[in-house]
């Protein structure tokens, strides 16, 4: 799968779409980029299927640029946290329940809902078949 970055810019009358210094195309609004990007290629490269491309559109906003990107970076390593720790609860829940600990008990050693331990057991079971 091919994948490219297209630096959009703003200007006047909507955004200019530069994917790279050969091939610059134009869209008034910037939900609308990404086709507009695959339309163009589809338009130099009419032999080459565009659409499964993924195309990053990486506006450039000045020093907001680094703060969107900063968040964007904070995003990812929040919901790779959110991943381990919903491994490491899972095995929680599978060694406590192992030591015959009831829902209720180890709600109360995680300090989370009795239902929450059983999604996790479920969840432990299910990624485990």
């Amino acid at each position: 799968m091919n994948t490219i970055n297209v630096t959009a810019r703003r200007w006047a009358g909507g955004w200019e779409l530069e994917i790279d210094e050969d091939n610059i195309t134009q869209v008034r609004n910037l939900t609308q980029a990404r086709q507009q990007v695959i339309d163009y290629l589809d338009t130099i490269d009419p032999d080459t299927e565009h659409k499964s491309w993924t195309i990053n559109i990486v506006p450039e906003l000045g020093a907001i640029t680094v703060e969107i990107r900063e968040a964007k970076e904070a995003t990812a390593r929040a919901a790779e946290l959110q991943a381990r720790a919903a491994r490491a609860n899972r095995k929680v829940v599978k060694d406590l329940r192992s030591q015959h600990l009831s829902l209720a008990e180890v709600a109360t050693v995680l300090n989370i809902s009795k239902g929450r331990v059983s999604q996790l057991e479920h969840d432990e079971s299910r990624i485990a078949h």
